[in-house]
């Protein structure tokens, strides 16, 4: 069993089996808990640099990453029942956005699909001094958290747009962290072909300084049924967990088995086909309703949702004034939707939606919005895989 990781009690409890600083911990808690939920490994305390150190002593800059290497192309987990016994890590699946963030002279910060969005996450610099200015890649999820303590995707989208530097007040009411779990590159040597378990314990020794505002370290799981773990997921509001094969490499840009998530609730992304507007006063400068579509196996656009449920106020007028300039005469989909007031756009946007169940051929039953995802490709978005 590897030391630096942490099994799961029956109570829904977090239990680090560090020897050195056992600390029982709640899934559900603040920011400070966020803070604690990876042990303290700092060699020394000397070690701990204050970004106005780090940024003394670093060597004369190189030029600044625009483009993500092919290399680092994030890896993808496959949806389904995960595997049970030994060999196995279980980690909690974020409600954040996924990041690739690479420490060198500077940090920059890229989105799934490889956008450099270091100007909407400036406070994210900081995982420089986290890591003592070391040169590194690091796999994440970005996240905001809620009044709970828990990621909040509705919280993590006041941030964007994602090209917009945000301003002191946005960034004092809507702090973001990178929860990193995985390392892919150390010391300018890339260690993708490595097992996950090496990975892994690699990852747990990286920090220098006991806390950090923009970095955490969330711990993984052995020994512990996925069933325990999506229960207690479930129980604190988190939104599911992710199952690894401690053997795997990490295959940049690919969907693996050695990944498998299971969500508390199932969801996709799905392309916005058209929408309705909102009833009540102010109702026409507002969406009620979004018709989500993705593509079949023969790559036809159908659609197979209408969404009505997951919206705050502010986002049923944020979709409006995004879809209103792109609406169109004609249906983007192929197949017929005979629900009166649709009003057809263009199919650009992306948004994730959560269900309890899809059959083929059907449309989703009992659909909530839960945010755009301007990070994904509408041209790749296909209909949800499983029933």
């Amino acid at each position: 069993m590897h030391p630096k990781l942490c099994t799961l009690r029956h109570s829904g409890e977090l239990t680090h089996l560090d020897a050195m600083t056992p600390v029982l911990i709640a899934i559900q808690g603040t920011s400070r808990q966020l803070d604690e939920i990876h042990a303290r490994q700092c060699p020394s305390p000397k070690l701990a640099l204050s970004a106005r150190a780090y940024r003394r002593i670093v060597p004369p800059r190189r030029p600044k990453i625009a483009v993500r290497d092919p290399a680092f192309a994030p890896m993808l987990a496959t949806l389904g029942t995960p595997r049970t016994g030994a060999g196995h890590a279980i980690e909690w699946k974020m409600d954040g956005q996924r990041a690739t963030v690479v420490v060198d002279d500077d940090v920059t910060v890229f989105s799934r699909n490889g956008a450099d969005v270091s100007r909407c996450f400036p406070e994210l610099s900081g995982i420089a001094a986290a890591v003592g200015g070391r040169r590194m890649v690091l796999d994440g999820e970005i996240v905001a958290l809620d009044a709970q303590g828990r990621p909040s995707f509705t919280q993590l989208q006041r941030r964007w747009p994602q090209q917009r530097r945000p301003g002191p007040e946005l960034l004092r009411e809507v702090p973001v962290r990178l929860c990193g779990f995985d390392v892919l590159a150390i010391d300018g040597r890339t260690i993708t072909s490595q097992p996950y378990g090496q990975r892994r314990e690699l990852l747990d020794t990286l920090m220098v300084v006991e806390k950090s505002r923009v970095l955490t370290v969330p711990r993984a799981m052995v020994g512990v049924d996925p069933a325990d773990a999506l229960h207690a997921a479930e129980t604190h509001g988190m939104e599911g967990i992710l199952v690894k094969a401690l053997d795997a490499p990490y295959l940049p840009g690919e969907r693996s088995t050695f990944w498998v998530k299971q969500p508390v609730r199932a969801s996709c992304e799905l392309a916005i086909a058209g929408y309705w507007c909102a009833g009540g006063p102010g109702g026409r400068s507002k969406v009620g309703s979004l018709l989500m579509a993705g593509h079949d196996d023969t790559g036809d656009l159908v659609a197979i949702a209408q969404v009505g449920t997951g919206f705050s106020e502010n986002t049923r007028s944020r979709l409006y004034a995004l879809l209103h300039p792109i609406e169109q005469p004609t249906s983007p989909v192929t197949n017929r939707v005979e629900i009166p007031g649709v009003r057809w756009v263009a199919a650009r946007h992306v948004a994730e939606i959560a269900y309890r169940e899809y059959v083929p051929g059907l449309w989703l039953r009992h659909t909530s919005f839960k945010g755009l995802r301007e990070s994904a490709d509408p041209a790749r978005i296909r209909v949800p895989e499983y029933a």
